[in-house]
């Protein structure tokens, strides 16, 4: 694992990548980078969060679980590479057996030369589950729908 860190991601996954400048100034990047890190990104999202270890790293294992309705989905993951460079900051993991989507995701905070902190997510995945393959481009759909609010708790932490 740890593919996350490549370009182009592994063919037969779909791809995705998002990015959103989230402020400006070491305070915004340190505030934005200790949120990620302390799993607060995923709270915020509305995941309740229970991991081996109070900040990602590697080999952390995480279990994501979300509430909808009478719906209990669970997400396991393990972290496989933490980023924590003067500049750049962030970790990714792989999902683990169980888990609707075979995968990685990354999660990374930098602060630009002229400041701008930038927050950008990647993933590469498919479908794991009876469920999620049925559910087709749906499952593409809520990814999407979750790294945008992703994005925006990682914004709001580096007001």
């Amino acid at each position: 694992m740890g593919a996350s860190r490549d370009v182009p991601f592994p063919a037969g996954y779909h791809h995705l990548t998002e990015q959103k400048v989230i402020g400006s100034g070491a305070d915004a990047f340190a505030a934005a980078a200790a949120h990620l890190c302390a799993w607060g990104m995923h709270r915020d999202a509305g995941l309740d969060v229970r991991a081996d270890a109070p900040t990602a790293s590697p080999g952390t294992a995480v279990e994501l679980r979300w509430v909808i309705g009478p719906l209990r989905l669970t997400f396991s993951c393990r972290v496989v590479y933490v980023l924590d460079e003067p500049h750049r900051k962030g970790f990714a993991y792989g999902t683990l057996p169980g888990h609707p989507e075979r995968g990685e995701e990354s999660f990374v905070v930098e602060q630009r030369p002229d400041g701008t902190v930038l927050a950008t997510i990647s993933a590469f995945s498919k479908p794991d589950r009876w469920f999620t393959r049925l559910g087709g481009p749906a499952g593409r759909v809520v990814q999407r729908v979750m790294t945008r609010k992703y994005l925006e708790a990682l914004a709001e932490a580096a007001r």
